[in-house]
């Protein structure tokens, strides 16, 4: 069994009882997403893979916030298989840089194999994928489908974004419906126009529901 086929064993053993939106599933999906834009790409192919298996192996907002805890579980486990620190030290800072928050804040890291992960995580961000995730989060933080009153926040600073409790369609303006625009690779733009305009369209169907127009 190689690196690839252990780390594959460990994150589904990890994630067995992970929040739907970021369980094994997701983990495939973004998996899937980053070999394909990869074979596009002048990349490390391991890199890339690990990383992209590893992303969420310990999701920072399932552990009261604390954003250290991924890359160092990440990094144990691919230290327990022997490889290459130089590898090690790639995935880590790929997966403490590639989330949307912490695009809000300073990013002081910078890789093409991090450009291709982050695309493939954001494309399973977008949407009808996209949208069961949003809800799902949504659901699991008991917050609100939406409330006309409470306004998105298109300027939100990291801190407030990690502890914003606003209804689920805000979070469409806050970061699904910006994402098409922040991919990196060609592949990835490419893949994220369909996926943003079936975000708009539900949007639209969303509202002459709402208002009973539909």
């Amino acid at each position: 069994m190689d690196i690839i086929d252990k780390t594959v064993v460990f994150v589904k053993q990890e994630l067995q009882h992970a929040e739907s939106g970021h369980d094994w599933w997701h983990i495939q999906r973004v998996w899937n997403n980053a070999r394909h834009i990869a074979f596009y790409e002048k990349v490390d192919l391991l890199v890339v893979e690990l990383a992209a298996l590893l992303h969420d192996i310990a999701d920072g907002k399932f552990h009261d916030g604390n954003e250290d805890i991924g890359p160092q579980k990440a990094g144990e486990f691919l230290q327990s298989m022997d490889v290459d620190s130089t590898i090690i030290q790639h995935v880590q800072q790929i997966i403490r840089n590639m989330s949307f928050k912490a695009s809000l804040g300073t990013v002081t890291f910078h890789s093409k194999e991090l450009e291709v992960v982050q695309d493939a995580d954001r494309l399973d961000a977008m949407g009808a994928i996209g949208i069961a995730r949003a809800f799902t989060y949504g659901g699991y933080k008991n917050r609100e489908l939406y409330n006309p009153g409470i306004k998105p926040d298109l300027k939100m600073s990291k801190e407030a974004y990690k502890s914003s409790t606003a209804p689920t369609i805000n979070h469409f303006y806050e970061k699904l419906l910006l994402l098409k625009d922040r991919m990196n690779t060609a592949t990835a733009k490419l893949l994220a126009e369909e996926r943003h305009r079936f975000m708009e369209c539900y949007l639209e169907q969303f509202y002459a529901e709402w208002k009973g127009e539909k």
